[in-house]
This record gives structure tokens, sequence and C-alpha cells, in this order.
């Protein structure tokens, strides 16, 4: 029967050996060395023991018949206290453990990173061959592997390759080392395939998947080979990043490296536009300068033991794409085409436009989130779409109560996976002239409070969660009205116009972030909201489907603006004869009644204004 005790349990690699161990028939007891914080990661199972502590300070554990140290700094953009913290003092914390008590044989994880610099043949045997070590990563696995091999314990050393996905599943816990240049390739997916690209030749990696480095270890743990043996778990060759490029190019659909050149490895970028740059495209601007070696790992003896033999990248790397772009990928919810299976909250969705948009979009296969003050009206709703095959969910909320819309969100995104795009439909109207609203700031402050604070608290809300998914999208609807400055609308339009500034300001901020913004500005539509005014009734006015129409189509293209095609010119009008129009829009309010006022003969005030226009110019 055989002990074994473990660090870097709940790792990448350290879950899948320990899972392995425990599969073992002459397996005892395996003893995780694990964090207080990082135990609920531990698969519980009967022979599994675990250890508090870290590899920052000392702990104590009884003797066993092997010990496997795999925990390890590997993050290049980790400062070198951090490295040697973990790697170097760490190591030696494990080495005191395993000579104090006597174990049988310290396994040693290392890494092809000793290699460092080295061009050429690196064989199992070499070691330190005057090489020059590039980061804190290189130095101090270097030094961790230095400690192990001149201690007093019986030993063995295994350098893993770059560890990657499962070559069967793509499973990867990690988006590090190469993963780095996945976004990267993803956008150059966007440009034909065919297109051939030209590229630096910066040198090779060896990668190595990870299930296939579990299986070896667990042989090589096993097997009878004399201590001071050194193993690599590597792939036959390395391979040139074009040769990496063009492998996961197949299946991202992106156009290959055709022809490469030459040149060294770059510095890491110094300039704050490359920097950006790098940033932009998710690559950490520190790992630039290890993105490749030159050194060929040599791995004869770990084949001659284990009968193992490494898969091909090419083999497996469409594996680890799907599985990144399905899992792992920052913008994958911005990826998605159209409006199927995507959520979208929708406010004042009860009745007209907002009920419209919910039955529009989930025919699109959208998921509505409806919200409004009235729950039996929303659920009526909802029911339609249900009868219908779709999906909705009904969230009653007074969006004018900050409590209550905190709340809101906290239960929306506790339910769903996300929040997709968020449409701001929920409105007050109030039609009342300046004059007759001199002693009605409340007019003001009530139109405010639900057509731009309501919705400013909504989208500030749902900001992290798009930002942390790089993806979502706004849509405000607006109004022609703000092309217009239409007369009686001052509170109803200062208010769309306060929410459209916003949203322009927040949209020249949100872009890397995936976040959009679009403003629908309305024309008159038949809903609940201009009943009260008689004087509309006979102006045409659209159907609230076909106000969901543009809504839609918000979702779908994500424009800056939703206009109809008279609001253009209107604006185009204000903005080179502003004196002609703003006597036009006097001579409109004029014509029109003040709503809940005795209508005035609309020739009579029109005669009206013409002759008080005709009289200013006289003068």
């Amino acid at each position: 029967m055989s002990t074994y005790f473990v660090t870097g349990a709940t790792g990448f690699i350290g879950r899948r050996l320990v899972a392995e161990l425990l599969r073992q028939p002459a397996c005892e007891r395996v003893f995780a060395l694990v964090r207080p914080q990082s135990v609920d990661r531990l698969e519980r199972h009967d022979k599994l023991t675990p250890v508090l502590g870290d590899l920052t300070s000392p702990f104590d554990a009884e003797r066993v018949d092997h010990v496997v140290h795999l925990a390890a700094v590997h993050d290049f953009t980790a400062s070198a206290d951090e490295h040697h913290a973990v790697n170097v003092e760490g190591t030696r914390r494990v080495v005191e453990y395993a000579e104090r008590t006597g174990c049988g044989l310290l396994h040693h994880v290392s890494s092809i990173a000793v290699a460092g610099d080295h061009r050429g043949a690196f064989t199992e045997d070499d070691f330190d061959l005057g090489q020059h070590l590039p980061s804190p990563y290189h130095a101090t696995k270097h030094a961790a592997e230095k400690i192990a091999r001149e201690q007093g314990t019986p030993w063995r050393v295994y350098r893993p390759g770059v560890v990657v996905g499962d070559s069967r599943t793509g499973e990867t816990d990690k988006a590090d080392g190469p993963y780095h240049f996945f976004p990267a390739l993803a956008a150059l997916a966007r440009l034909p395939r065919r297109l051939p690209l030209l590229a630096p030749h910066f040198g090779a990696a060896n990668l190595v998947p990870v299930d296939h480095v579990v299986r070896t270890l667990d042989r090589l743990i096993h097997a009878d080979v004399p201590s001071g043996s050194t193993f690599h778990l590597t792939a036959r060759r390395s391979r040139t990043l074009d040769e990496v490029h063009n492998a996961l190019a197949d299946a991202a659909g992106a156009p290959k490296v055709r022809f490469t050149l030459p040149m060294p490895l770059p510095a890491a970028p110094t300039s704050a536009i490359a920097t950006g740059v790098l940033t932009e495209l998710g690559i950490p601007p520190r790992v630039l300068p290890h993105l490749a070696g030159h050194a060929e790992f040599d791995s004869t003896a770990t084949r001659a033991v284990t009968g193992l033999e490494p898969p091909d990248f090419t083999t497996y790397a469409p594996t680890l794409w799907r599985y990144w772009a399905e899992h792992l990928d920052p913008l994958r919810a911005a990826r998605k085409h159209g409006l199927a299976g995507r959520t979208v909250l929708i406010t004042g969705a009860s009745s007209g436009i907002g009920a419209a948009t919910a039955l529009a979009v989930a025919r699109e296969g959208a998921v509505p989130l409806l919200v409004a003050r009235r729950a039996d009206e929303l659920e009526v709703v909802a029911e339609r779409i249900r009868a219908a095959g779709g999906t909705a969910h009904t969230y009653p909320c007074d969006l004018t109560d900050g409590e209550a819309v905190d709340a809101l969100l906290k239960q929306v995104l506790a339910a769903h996976d996300g929040v997709d795009a968020l449409v701001n439909n929920a409105g007050r109207s109030i039609r009342r002239s300046v004059h007759l609203s001199v002693d009605r700031l409340h007019d003001y402050e009530r139109t405010m409070a639900l057509n731009y604070f309501a919705p400013l608290r909504l989208v500030l809300g749902l900001l992290p969660h798009m930002r942390e998914r790089r993806s979502g999208h706004i849509v405000n609807i607006s109004s022609m009205g703000v092309q217009l400055s239409t007369p009686r609308f001052s509170a109803y339009l200062a208010s769309k116009s306060a929410l459209g500034a916003f949203s322009r300001v927040a949209a020249g901020e949100t872009v890397a972030d995936g976040v959009t913004f679009t403003s629908v500005r309305m024309p008159l539509v038949r809903t609940p909201v201009i009943g009260p005014t008689e004087a509309y009734d006979a102006f045409p006015a659209a159907t609230p489907e076909r106000a969901a129409q543009w809504v839609v189509r918000a979702l779908r293209r994500r424009p800056e603006e939703v206009n109809l095609p008279s609001g253009l010119p209107a604006e185009l009008a204000r903005k080179t004869a502003p004196k002609t129009v703003r006597s036009l829009l006097h001579l409109a309010y004029r014509a029109m009644p003040e709503t809940g006022t005795p209508r005035t003969s609309p020739p009579a005030s029109v005669a009206a204004g013409v002759t008080r226009l005709v009289l200013r110019a006289a003068r």
C-alpha cells in the first residue's frame, strides 16, 4: 500500500493527478496541502485528507511514501517576489518536510523553463549549461530544481512542456500561456480565410495536453527507475508559432500564416501605444518576451519508461479552440449572432412598445425579462409569449424606487446566466407649456425620476456585469421630439436628452468592454402614454408593433441611433436655419391647444401667430 503527500492538489494538473492516484489499487491515503479557503475545491474521497497550510509558511504532515511537489507560480505577470516565495522557498519547505519525516521518494515537478534561452538540443540529463534565465519564472524554476537535486531524500524530476487543455475535451481551467493569444486569433477570424498572413518567426513552443502529462506522471511516479532520474513530459518536437497559429486557424475560421520573416524576439513594449494595443488584445505585455524558445527537448527516456506517445498538436488543436470559444472567450456573449438565446431586460413591458417588443424578441428566440409596476398585466404578456412557445420571466418593480431597482438587479443576476441587453422603455410624458409649469417643478422631477434616473440606475447596475462578460447592449427609447424640440414637452424631452447625452459619453468609454448603446427616436406611437392628449387622436401614429420592429433592429445591429427619415431633415433644419424653425415651432405651439384646457380654434391661433411674426419682422 502507498501513501502520498501532494502540493498543488487543487491546481490544473494537481486535481487530475490526485484523481489518478486515488484510483490506484494500492493507494492507502493521499494527503493534500491546501489553503483553508481552497478546501472546497478538493474532491471528497474517503482516502483524501486535506492538510491546511501553504508553501509560504512551515507546515506539518506525517511520513509518506511519495511526496509529489506540483505547486508553483506559473504566471509571467507575477512579481519576482511572488515567484521566489512559492517556487524557491516553497520547494525548500517541501524538501525540509521530506527530509525531516524520512519520506520515501520526492517527485519534483519542474518545467522546461529551466532551459532558459538555450539553443539546440536539451536532454533529460542536461541541467546547468550556462543558459540565460530571462524571467523570474525561468530563474525560480531553475533554482527550485537545483534545491530538489541537492537534498538528501531520493528524488526524481519531471519537466512538463507548456501545458494546455485536455486533448479529448479541450477542458482547461486557466487561460494563460498560449491562451493569451486566442482573442487575437478570434479577431483575425473576421478577415477572409483565404487572406495570406505575414508573421514574424520568433521561435517555437513545446505544447503538451494536460491529460498526457497526468497519465505520464502517474506512470513515472510508480515506475521502477533509479533516484536522480529526470524526465521530459513534452511533445515529440516543438512547434513554431506560425504552425501553432495555423493549426488553430482551421478551427477558428481565421486566415493562415503563409509567409514568415525571421526576427529577434522583442523585449516587452515600453510605449503606451504598444502596451495599450497588446492589452486590448488580451495579451499581457510581460508575456511577449517569453513567447517562444529555441531549445529542442528530448524525451526518449520518458517514452521508454511509460510507453506513452504524446499526441500531435494538430490533432487536438481544434478541440482546444472549441472549448475556449464556448467557455473561456471573454467576448463569447458578444459573438452570438441574432437574438436567439439572448436575455433581454425590457422595462415598461406591461403594455405599449414594451409589451410589443417583448413579444417580438421572443419570436426571435430571445428570453425577455419583463419589468413594470403591474404584476398582473406583466403576466398577461408573459402568458402570450409562453403560449407561442417562447420563454419569459416577470419582475414587478417600481423603477422610481431606488432600493426596489437594486433588489431587482440582484434577483435578475442571481436567476440568469447573464443579461445581454437592456431596453429602457418605461417612461412618463407630460405635455404642458413652460409658462404653465413655473409652479410645477415636481412635474420635471417626476419625469426625470422615471425617464432618466431609473434607466441610469439600471445601466450603472448592469455595467459591471456586462464589462465582465465583455458584451452588453443598452437600447434607450427616445423621441423624435429631441430632434424637433416639440413645444409643450420641455420636461419629457429634457429627460430623454439627458439619457441620450449620458449614453453617448458612456458609449465612448465602453468600446473595449464590448458594451454598446443605441437611442431609438420614436415618432408618435399609439400607446396609453398619448391617451390623455385628445389633440393626437387625429394625428397619424405608428403602432406599438411597428415601434417594436425598430427596437429589434437596434438589438440586432447595435447602431448608435435609429432615426426615421423625417427626423434627420428636421434636425438639420434646426441647426442651419434656427430662427425659421423656431418661428414654425411657435406657430405649432399656438395652433395646438393645451392639454385639459378649452380648445382654441386652430385657424384663429395660426392667424394670430402669423400676425405676430409679420409685425415682428416689420420692426
